[in-house]
């Protein structure tokens, strides 16, 4: 019987984070959340940030549950988070405040503010990313026009799993994929843009080299390993450190006929291939390039996904009414199809103060029956998403046309991973609406993804595609197959004409 290899992999959310051991057979993985905890923002006095600390104690919660319940020494430990965000260290490698919330309004204006000095043009032309308030480099500029002191006095700039991975390893590095959220990166040479960071009075200086995913950074921190028990020595890895970068890692037959759907608070849908796609399509539709694994570019649209329930749950929380998710489903099921259709991406939903009364609001503005109860609230969200979905699916095969790779490359089945593909109802309706397959799973993709890679760079697989089959080996998919139902069609041109 083989020894079995224990990773960790420590997945954090924008709304919660997870410690999960995979152990590894050598047929199947086999996963086990030890440690489950909130996230989210914190206002104070206006501006919202991250617990950065609170999340560090979190995770090494975690890690000590692992050295409590087993005595065998860990294979691997790698960490994962949402993109874009980043904490500034001092000449001494301390942190110099909290890092923000990519939510919060410090970017408003900055993008048209920005493009007055290098074309909107220009920019996607060097760094293939989508355009978003949020991104990195509007985050960076904004506290360069605001005279923000930490600009100043900060040395190192890490991003989320980056800073994680320092913490953890004494290692200051920048994983690839992580960095590619930033708009900072040159898509062609995959080297930060020092240039376009000079012409913007922005420091090159304080980002780390750059590391591919898979790369083991060392042994965990002697520190680290006697304050939590975890025995010395376990390789420290930085795997695909973008959450959406490790859950496409774990997609099994993910082909050239596929598109991924990476589903929690956000959705981010696309294709794997293999050179990044700079064109104008790309540009107009507003798609993004992205690091991947294995060579890999992820090109993408983000766009904002279970935000909306998951906000409009938590005003009928402040209101006094809780609903489980599978009561809501229910109602929604109930409720009449197609009477009301939103922009999921419509700046109304960014950070409203209570989203059912937004949603309400948009509907009211744009001449439709304003969803009133639950059911309605939450059948307006998914039907809205679905054709969202079905619109980025179109744009996808559009943007392959331009580029001259369409031919032979029908994007036919659409793999759901992540929390989001527990949603039966959401699933059914996207393969409603988008006429094509679904296949959902693995839900804990992210992190399964954050522990095949560990396993890649520890030599436990040869390749990322044997990874791949081993997850594949290791979980059970649903196949969703599109109903006949009158009334997508009509939805869509509505749905159409509202976003143009």
């Amino acid at each position: 019987m083989r020894e079995t290899a224990n990773f960790l992999a420590a997945d954090l959310g924008a709304s919660n984070g997870r410690v999960l051991l995979g152990r590894w057979d050598g047929e199947r993985f086999e996963l086990e959340v030890l440690h489950r905890f909130e996230n989210g923002p914190t206002n104070v006095l206006g501006r919202l940030y991250w617990d950065v600390l609170a999340l560090w104690r979190e995770v090494k919660a975690g890690m000590t549950r692992y050295a409590a319940a087993y005595g065998q020494p860990l294979a691997g430990i790698g960490i994962d988070t949402w993109g874009v965000d980043y904490g500034l260290l001092d000449a001494a490698g301390r942190l110099l405040g909290n890092p923000v919330h990519y939510r919060d309004s410090r970017t408003h204006g900055m993008v048209d503010r920005l493009f007055t000095q290098i074309p909107k043009a220009e920019l996607f032309d060097l760094t293939g990313i989508q355009f978003l308030e949020l991104n990195t480099l509007f985050q960076l500029y904004s506290m360069r026009v605001q005279n923000d002191p930490q600009l100043a006095a900060a040395r190192r700039l890490l991003l989320m799993p980056d800073l994680f991975h320092y913490w953890l390893s004494g290692e200051q590095v920048a994983e690839y994929t992580i960095a590619s959220t930033t708009q900072m990166l040159l898509a062609q040479d995959r080297q930060w843009a020092a240039a376009l960071l000079a012409r913007l009075d922005l420091p090159a200086a304080i980002l780390p080299n750059i590391v591919q995913p898979g790369t083991v950074l060392g042994p965990l921190l002697a520190q680290v390993a006697e304050e939590t028990g975890i025995p010395a020595g376990a390789p420290v890895v930085a795997s695909a450190a973008h959450d959406t970068g490790s859950a496409v890692a774990a997609i099994p037959g993910l082909d050239a006929h596929s598109v991924y759907l990476s589903s929690g608070t956000w959705s981010l849908m696309g294709i794997e291939v293999r050179q990044p796609i700079i064109n104008a399509k790309m540009l107009d539709l507003n798609f993004t390039n992205e690091g991947g694994v294995d060579g890999t570019i992820r090109l993408l649209k983000n766009i904002s996904g279970l935000w909306l329930l998951q906000e409009s749950r938590r005003q009928w929380e402040r209101e006094g009414h809780t609903y489980t998710w599978e009561g809501l489903m229910m109602e929604a099921q109930k409720a009449s199809p197609f009477r009301s259709i939103i922009n999921s991406d419509a700046a109304d939903f960014n950070t409203p103060a209570a989203m059912v009364d937004a949603i309400r609001a948009f509907c009211r503005r744009t001449q439709q029956p304003e969803p009133q109860t639950p059911g309605e609230v939450v059948r307006c969200c998914l039907e809205s998403l679905a054709l969202r979905y079905r619109w980025v699916v179109e744009a996808l095969e559009e943007i392959l046309m331009s580029a001259g790779l369409s031919h032979g490359r029908q994007l036919d089945i659409i793999r759901v991973v992540g929390g989001g593909s527990q949603n039966r109802l959401l699933n059914q309706l996207t393969a409603d609406a988008c006429g094509r397959t679904v296949v959902t799973g693995p839900v804990e993709a992210a992190a399964l993804g954050v522990i095949m890679m560990q396993a890649v760079a520890t030599g436990h697989f040869a390749s990322v595609a044997e990874g791949r089959a081993a997850i594949a080996a290791s979980i059970e998919q649903e196949v969703f197959t599109p109903h006949t139902q009158t009334g997508w069609d009509e939805a869509y041109a509505r749905f159409l004409h509202m976003i143009e």
